[in-house]
């Protein structure tokens, strides 16, 4: 039973390299952008706004605020799904979903708040009933019909993206009912332009509201729809070999042509259209467990769910579709000459093939239920006898070879930690225990690097 292995270290015969801080640059630039555009659609309205008078003035106003901004945040949200290259790799698509979802729960307020507001505000300024002039906006101002449509498939979507709601659901079902927020935003798109006081009169505001959602749209056609198909004419994926690797786990090796175009990088992820019964019509993300080359391409799938699960029975020769590569958790990132790859079940697949690339002192810490369950440590231990490096095997079970995941067990293993940049992947509970473990052991927050695949 192998549960720890640990080579003596000595010098790497590949040079470090300079580390890159682009990724951080994408970051800032694009929360200044998000603010900045907050900022400009807060300022149309104070400037087209002379005066405020009586509780139905500050009530219409108020609605008109927070249906600028909840208009500006669904192009927002549109845009950080829309998988745009420049994002996914300076922000990192795990960071990307987080915003989406704090961005979507403001848009939902934003634009209940907004509908109240306004009919409140209209209902006192004509002084009649609330349910009256909900009837009489909906059905005799212009486009209110489709935005109406629009706002309760919007809180549809939300409904269902909420945590409760999510952990009832396949990812698979809740992909493609969260697909409805798009035709959500479309319905509502010209209600502002045809009632806003903000549009109506100024031909300026308009052109640049639509420069906004077709640019964005245009991001999304281009990057969601039309670069899968052209990469999937191009590439021609076939699944070439269905390897197990532990119990319920399996590696899926994939050929194709001109593989080496792809750009991929260690530590990235495709999402994965298998072209089977069953399987063609969604597209699952999973990491690259072994570096890109130019003759194939390999994930490593633990089976949690349908889709996981039918890979194990994927028959060589099917035809794959692959979106990507997406991520930031390259090297890239990096910022220290000394490493440290935490790992925790599945989750070792992006960090193996980072091992094998990372220049500089790296070192494995990979967790797992039982010895059984260490996928791949086979290869961890030959990348390591390669390149002089440390792998530490800890197991829950049996209890002798087992570690806390604590500061003090961490520093035990990797005395100097708080020196190294840290990659960390694994499960949801294992993250969330171990960002703080590694904030104690003293590795400073910019050094944790870590993407997460929940949904």
């Amino acid at each position: 039973m192998a549960t720890t292995s640990t080579y003596a270290s000595r010098a790497m015969a590949r040079p470090p390299q300079p580390a890159v801080h682009f990724p951080r640059i994408v970051l800032i630039v694009a929360q200044l952008l998000i603010y900045i555009g907050a900022t400009a659609v807060v300022g149309l309205w104070w400037v087209d706004t002379t005066s405020v008078v009586g509780l139905a003035g500050w009530l219409t106003n108020a609605g008109r605020v927070t249906g600028l901004l909840a208009g500006y945040a669904c192009a927002v949200l549109l845009a950080l799904m829309s998988r745009f290259p420049l994002l996914e790799r300076g922000v990192g698509s795990d960071r990307l979903a987080r915003w989406h979802a704090l961005g979507g729960r403001y848009t939902i307020s934003l634009t209940l708040a907004h509908t109240l507001l306004i009919i409140l505000g209209s209902a006192a300024s004509a002084h009649i009933s609330v349910v009256s002039q909900t009837t009489t906006l909906v059905l005799t101002y212009p486009d209110m019909l489709t935005a109406t449509a629009g706002f309760l498939l919007l809180v549809a979507a939300g409904i269902v993206s909420a945590r409760a709601a999510r952990r009832r659901l396949r990812y698979e079902t809740w992909h493609y009912l969260h697909f409805t927020t798009y035709l959500a935003i479309f319905l509502a798109f010209s209600h502002p332009l045809s009632n806003g006081a903000d549009f109506v009169l100024h031909r300026p505001v308009q052109l640049a509201w639509y420069a906004i959602y077709i640019g964005v749209a245009a991001l999304l056609v281009w990057y969601r729809f039309l670069t899968p198909v052209r990469r999937a004419l191009r590439h021609r994926l076939t699944v070439a070999e269905v390897r197990p690797e532990a119990p319920g786990v399996v590696s899926v090796f994939m050929t194709g042509r001109h593989l080496d175009e792809l750009g991929a990088e260690p530590g990235q992820f495709f999402r994965w259209r298998f072209l089977a019964p069953g399987m063609w019509w969604t597209a699952n993300p999973y990491s690259l467990s072994a570096p890109p080359n130019r003759n194939f391409l390999r994930i490593t799938v633990k089976a949690v769910g349908g889709h996981s699960e039918a890979l194990a029975r994927i028959r060589p020769g099917t035809r794959v579709w692959a979106e990507g590569p997406y991520g930031a958790f390259t090297a890239a990132r990096r910022t220290a000459r000394r490493v440290l790859l935490l790992g925790g079940g599945v989750g070792i697949t992006p960090l193996r093939a980072l091992f094998e690339t990372l220049p500089g002192e790296v070192t494995v810490v990979y967790r797992a239920r039982r010895p059984e369950d260490l996928a791949l440590w086979q290869e961890l231990d030959a990348i390591a006898a390669d390149r002089g490096a440390t792998v530490h095997y800890v197991v829950d079970e049996p209890v002798e070879y087992s570690s806390p995941l604590t500061a003090a067990g961490l520093v035990s293993l990797v005395s100097d930690i708080a020196k190294r940049d840290v990659y960390l992947c694994g499960p949801p509970g294992m993250t969330a225990a171990a960002i703080p473990a590694l904030r104690r052991a003293g590795v400073p927050r910019r050094r944790i690097h870590h993407e997460s695949f929940a949904f």
